[in-house]
Formats: C-alpha cells, structure tokens, sequence
C-alpha cells in the first residue's frame, strides 16, 4: 500500500497539494541563512510527515504541539480549527495500476458534531477514534481474529518522526510499552501468529501490583497474625461485656446512698446529743442525792435542843426540818430527771433507726462498689467497635489478597497452557526460520548500502514485572564493526518490505523518516539506486544545503517549503 496524494485544504481555498511516486519523496527546507533568524526550523517539513501520521489514525496534537517543550502552538491550533482545515490522505494498493485499490482517508481537528474521521466516505468518529482505526486495520492488515498487535503498532515502524523511533531500530513504540506487547508486534510483523499474551500479563503485573499496594504496610502473614491477635481481643472484650454488673438503677441508689448518710449523721448528731443531756442530767442527780442528808441525827438533835432552849418561839421540831430539807432535794431530783424517760426513749428510737440506716447503707456500699457502670459498657464497646473495624479492614485486605492470588494462578495457568506451545522446540524453530529468512534481506540490503551485515536475532529471559518468560528481539552487526544507527534503522525497516511482500504478509509499502540531513550524502544517493525497481516509497524531509545535487531534481522533491513559504501558509494569508 503507497501514499499516492495528500491535500491540504481550509473553508476557503486549497492550501497543498502532493503527488507522491514509487521511489524517493523529498520535503526540502529551502531557506537560506542570510540572517540568524532564518533558519531551517519550522517551516513545515516535519509536519507533512505528522500530517500523513494524523490521517493513519495519530493525535490532533502531533500537529500543533512543540515537539520539545510539549506547548501546543497557539497560532497553528487557531488556524486548523478556525479555518476548519481538512486534510486529505489516499492510499493505492498500486501507483502504476489505474485501477487497484484505493483507501480515501480525511480528517479534520474540530470536535464533536463537526468532528470529520472519514474513510471511503464513511465518517467513523465513535468510540473515541477506535472505530476509525478498527476500519484501517481492517482495510490494510486485513481480518484477523487478534486485536493486538494494534494497527498503530504494526504501523510505528514505517513512521519515524519522533525521537524514539528515529534513533532505535525496534523499540518503536512508547517508552511504556511492555517486552510482552513487543513480543506479540514483532512475531506478527515476522509472518508467526500466536495468542497475544500480553493482555494477560498486563493482567497479572495489574493484580501484582494491587497485591504489592495491599502489602505495603502489612504483608499477609502480618496481616493473618494481626486479625488472631484482633479476633483475640474481641473475644475478651465479648467476655467482659457480657459479665459486667451493669447497675440500671446506679445513680438513684448512689443518691440514695448519699441521703442514707445524710441521715446516718443527723441521727448520730441527735444520739449524740441527748446522750449528753442525759449524762448531765445524770450528773446533776448524783449531785443532788449527795446533797441530801444523812448525818447523825442524835448528834443533830442534841445542836436543835441546845438552840430551842434559847429560843422559846421554835415551832418546828428537829424532825421536821431534816425532813423538809430531804424532800427539797428529792422533789429536785425528781424535777430534774423527769425527762430521761422521754431521752432514753428517744434515744432507743433512733439507735434502731441508725441500725437499720447503717445496714442499709453497707448494702448501697456494697451494690454499688460492686456496680459497672454506663460509662465501662461504652468503653468496652468503643474497644470493640474500633478492634471489629480493623478486623474488618484486615478482613478485606485479606480477601482482597486471596482474590488477587486466585485470579493471579488462574492467569499463570492460561500462561503456563500457552508457554506450552509457545516455548516448544518446534515454536522456537519456525521463529528461527523466519528470522533466517528476514535475515536474508536485512543482510542483503544492509550489506549493499553500507558494507555490513545486519541482522535481528531473539532470545528468551524472564520479564521483570510478571517473572515470566519472553522472547525478546533485538539487531547485530554480523560484522562485528561499529556501524551506524541510521543505517540500521534505515536498512530494517527496506529490508521488512521487502521480506513482508515475499511472505506475502499485509504491509505498508512506505517509509516516513525524518532528519534526513544525519544520513551521509554518499548513502542518500546509494538508497535512492536502491529502491528504484523495487516496490518502495521513501517520504524523507530534508535540509537544502544536505541534499546531494543527483537528487535535487523535480522528480525526486514532492514539496519546496522555506521561512516565506511554510507549510500552511499561515503568515502569507490575508484575511
């Protein structure tokens, strides 16, 4: 499949249009350094690559994006949105047969409604581009029943523009891309069809890697051990929460607890007090009683007879007086102790009132000293909370850790099943064969522009991030000499049209390469001999004052672009 024409077109006019042949396609850069701010930098060159790269299914941005500092360029964006650019890009299964198949590819870089991903008329903008690229596959590559490689891997060698594919020969994609997507692109691109295995391990390294997230902190023996020591704690916390002695009635009994000894002490206080009124009544008793009298009274009355002889008038006798003397004292003491009837009474009443409030109070005492209360139930079930959370956490993480291991061996199973086939004697034979027969060519064409021997040889070694094995492809010199990058790459991706159309292997018939000007004059020419009878299309930008004078002829340049004349022709508009 070749480039036959791109056209470059806005709302009101045709901008560019290319003719492309078999053979060598030049985009030269013309300006001439008069001055240091006239150089060979953005006049387009590049873009004419880009731009055949966008309608094969490449981001907008390539267009309008530095390719250095990853800034989208204002002034061009602007342009190809407002003036509603469209750009057209037709493949021919055969330049020199009118009638062979033709792909009609355009593209525009506005969005949504307006959004233009035409092919053969049919605009294909669903799926976020993935039905346009779907269609090209199908249209170039063909029906095939594995999605990967995708088209724009199978594709990336024919395109170098960017510096990851300028500078290595097989390593074309992304800096992302995994040794196993690699596999599958190049046994596909060397003619071995085989299950896509990279699916799968982008699968297991995924689930390893959520494994390795979970296992961050706590790996799963210390997470097993942390959910024992947990479901441990839990368990006697359970136990403790069932056995507590919760008092419902806590507060009312301290309350009465209190009250009790409230009463205890006004009780005591009054004992306390009537005991005392009671002793000094007591006292006074004993006072009195020792006042009443009780001495000889024949002594006493011999005094009384003596005095009542010399006072005739006296007309109490002796008896009399001792008498009336002893019932004023007794008369007092009955007085004075009349109350301690009522006292002990009294007092009788409230010591058995402070029996029974001492034995209630021990009891209170008791019941409440041996109460748990509210407060411990909410710690324990705080505790508990917080310890079945982290048993839960824990829980997960485990679960999480058995389902990844379970989907992880289901994986390595369908690996192991295909690695079966995959890494047998025979398998490694037949890609041995193919790179034999690619080998030819790589030789052949390597041998003939540059004197050396190049060829592509594989081998098998674990990949770092799933462990498994992998057949990885790499490029030798046969000659053993330091050679030259370009070349390499140059000679590859010729001598892989050239094995792709003997193998009868779907392939683009074109290659896209940039900086051009690193490539020595005496190779340029020796490429351009090379290709001349061959089924090769070469799209090469380059600087003027790099191009050998045997190429600068009209036949060979597809587009003349300079500082006054760029590309777009942006600076040259009038409106």
């Amino acid at each position: 499949m070749f480039i036959k024409h791109l056209k470059i077109e806005d709302i009101s006019q045709t901008v560019r249009e290319m003719e492309f042949r078999k053979g060598i396609n030049l985009i030269v850069d013309e300006t001439v350094n008069i001055t240091n701010t006239e150089t060979g930098n953005n006049v387009g060159k590049t873009t004419v690559l880009k731009l055949i790269d966008f309608c094969l299914g490449a981001d907008p941005k390539v267009i309008y994006t530095d390719s250095e500092n990853k800034k989208e360029i204002d002034l061009v964006k602007d342009y190809l949105v407002s003036k509603k650019v469209l750009v057209t890009l037709i493949l021919k299964q055969d330049l020199e047969a009118e009638n062979s198949k033709e792909i009609i590819i355009e593209r525009n870089f506005l969005s949504r409604k307006n959004k233009i991903m035409r092919i053969n008329g049919k605009n294909l903008t669903k799926s976020d581009g993935k039905d346009f690229e779907n269609e090209l596959d199908k249209l170039i590559i063909g029906e095939r029943s594995e999605s990967k490689p995708s088209f724009r891997q199978i594709i990336a060698h024919n395109i170098r523009y960017t510096d990851e594919r300028v500078n290595n020969t097989l390593k074309v994609l992304s800096n992302f891309t995994s040794l196993a997507e690699y596999e599958t692109l190049y046994l596909f691109l060397f003619g071995i069809t085989t299950t896509d295995r990279s699916k799968i391990f982008k699968k297991i390294s995924t689930e390893k890697e959520f494994k390795r997230r979970i296992e961050k902190k706590q790996s799963k023996t210390e997470l097993e051990l942390s959910l024992a020591m947990i479901e441990d704690t839990i368990s006697n916390l359970e136990v403790k929460k069932r056995t507590l002695n919760i008092n419902y009635n806590y507060d009312m009994d301290l309350n009465s607890l209190n009250e009790t000894k409230y009463q205890i002490s006004n009780i005591s206080s009054r004992i306390s007090e009537l005991s005392l009124r009671k002793k000094i009544i007591k006292e006074a008793e004993e006072e009195l009683t020792a006042n009443k009298s009780d001495i000889d009274l024949k002594q006493l009355k011999m005094i009384y007879n003596q005095a009542s002889e010399n006072m005739s008038d006296i007309q109490k006798t002796f008896e009399d007086l001792v008498n009336y003397h002893n019932n004023m004292i007794i008369e007092k003491i009955r007085f004075i102790t009349q109350d301690v009837p009522e006292i002990e009474s009294e007092i009788a009443e409230l010591e058995k009132s402070l029996k029974e409030l001492l034995s209630k109070e021990e009891k209170l005492t008791t019941k409440i000293a041996k109460s748990d209360t509210f407060k411990d139930l909410e710690i324990i079930i705080t505790e508990l909370n917080e310890n079945y959370q982290r048993k839960g956490e824990i829980e997960n993480s485990l679960s999480q850790i058995k389902e990844v291991d379970n989907k992880i061996d289901l994986l390595d199973k369908e690996i192991s099943e295909i690695d079966e086939g995959i890494f047998s004697e025979k398998f490694k034979e037949k890609i041995k064969n193919q790179l034999m027969e690619f080998n030819k060519y790589f030789s052949q064409v390597s041998a003939e522009l540059y004197g050396e021997k190049y060829g592509i040889s594989f081998k098998v070694k674990p990949d770092k991030r799933t462990g498994k094995d992998i057949y990885v492809f790499d490029s030798f010199n046969a000659n053993s000499s330091s050679g030259k990058k370009q070349g390499e790459i140059l000679c590859f991706d010729l001598a892989y049209i050239l094995y792709a159309e003997s193998q009868g292997i779907p392939v683009l018939n074109f290659v896209l390469n940039d900086k051009k000007e690193l490539m020595h004059v005496n190779q340029l020419i020796k490429v351009s001999e090379f290709i001349k009878d061959k089924n090769i299309q070469l799209i090469f930008s380059i600087l003027k004052d790099k191009l050998p004078d045997s190429l600068d002829k009209e036949e060979n340049i597809i587009l003349r672009l300079s500082q006054k004349d760029k590309l777009f022709r942006i600076e040259n508009r009038q409106d």
